[in-house]
């Protein structure tokens, strides 16, 4: 694993967004497939959307802390929110027929499609995802 960079993000879409731009950068710099970059940055963005919506739920007072490490092997992402947490068991299926037409509660379906591991802590305010390159 490469050198595990830390930084702390208001509770706020645009920094998520410039963060995952950096992280793909990274990500492609080290020689990431464009189809390898586009699900870290899916996932990525779904996660830092969880954390700033549905964790901080949008305080501005809170912020995300996001720990990361990209090289030519994998890239793997740690994501806190300050949130309760919560437990993703209870997280309604996106696929099933009743919340088919739902607009929202696909994210954590798309992190785990996309990525080659998934955790949340216990809490369940910490999520890890791990992509490995090739």
């Amino acid at each position: 694993m490469g050198l595990v960079q830390k930084t702390d993000i208001p509770t706020d879409m645009k920094a998520a967004r410039e963060l995952a731009e950096q992280i793909v950068t990274q990500a492609e710099d080290c020689g990431y497939s464009a189809e390898v970059v586009f699900a870290i940055k899916l996932a990525l963005e779904e996660a830092l959307m969880n954390a700033i919506k549905h964790g901080n739920r949008r305080d501005p007072d809170k912020h995300v802390h996001v720990e990361y490490s990209v090289d030519s092997k994998r890239a793997e992402i740690r994501i806190v929110d300050q949130g309760e947490g919560f437990d993703p068991t209870n997280v309604p299926d996106p696929t099933a027929d009743e919340n088919l037409e739902c607009p929202t509660g696909r994210g954590i379906m798309l992190m785990r499609a996309y990525m080659d591991h998934v955790e949340f802590s216990e809490q369940g305010n910490t999520v890890r995802m791990i992509k490995n390159n090739g």
